[in-house]
């Protein structure tokens, strides 16, 4: 990780103090458990969408992001100002990005879905044209652009669901850096506390009144036909899918 990571400071003005929630929403009630604690850390403000359409940069750092699993550029722009993207894998420090609506078929450079040839790899895709980038960006991942077919592109997701996106939308070429973060063990409890995970307890060591699995002798079984969550819907293997307009995007399932 050294190796590749540029031995700075974050730059400044893209820093941002944000206010730690504790998995608690609004009123402050807890909907999100196992959360807490966790070492101060400042956000970094990153450009997921086409905030500099036509203007060619250069990256002057790479450097790590304590709030995402992938790594960030520092990108240095042609009027001077700076701004730090996801960083691709094998982008190096030195090299040109632009992001306009064609361009060369390079890493790190943003396009429309339109002028990316059918087996590319891209990342940090858009939904909706205009909307920035919301899918695939986590570390190691990228998708395939696998056909183009007018007004769509199809597209197979690190899922290997093939699904349809919509030609005018943008992409970036490449995959997205710090793909060995998969094979990364936490190590101690110590450490799984820093990152702001507190400890869980498991429903079957739980009362009857805290949990559907509670109660019962010893290591009783859960007892139900199926596993439950605290609040006695179905959990594991359930499906969540609420999105059913989209159903018709969708070409292979994953």
């Amino acid at each position: 990780m050294k190796k590749i990571l540029t031995q700075k400071k974050p730059e400044k003005k893209l820093l941002l103090s944000l206010k730690k929630r504790a998995g608690r929403q609004v009123s402050g009630r807890i909907t999100i458990r196992h959360r807490g604690g966790g070492v101060k850390r400042l956000y970094r403000l990153v450009d997921f969408g086409q905030e500099k359409l036509g203007i060619a940069g250069k990256v002057i750092a790479l450097e790590y992001d304590p709030n995402r699993t992938a790594y960030v550029a520092l990108i240095e722009y042609g009027n001077g100002e700076k701004r730090y993207i996801l960083a691709p894998k094998d982008l190096k420090v030195g090299d040109e990005i632009i992001c306009a609506e064609e361009a060369e078929i390079k890493i790190g450079n943003r396009m429309k879905l339109i002028n990316i040839p059918v087996g590319t790899q891209v990342y940090n895709i858009e939904l909706e044209s205009g909307k920035g980038g919301k899918i695939v960006r986590s570390a190691g991942t990228s998708a395939k652009v696998v056909a183009q077919e007018l007004p769509y592109a199809h597209l197979e997701m690190p899922s290997k669901e093939i699904r349809k996106i919509l030609q005018q939308c943008f992409a970036t070429i490449g995959q997205v850096s710090h793909p060995e973060k998969r094979f990364e063990k936490i190590g101690k409890a110590g450490r799984r506390r820093l990152k702001g995970w507190r400890p869980a307890v498991r429903g079957t060591a739980m009362n009857p009144p805290d949990h559907p699995h509670g109660g019962g002798e010893g290591k009783t079984p859960t007892g139900l036909r199926y596993p439950k969550t605290p609040w006695g819907k179905p959990a594991k293997g359930v499906k969540t899918r609420k999105k059913k307009w989209t159903e018709k995007l969708i070409i292979k399932r994953r």
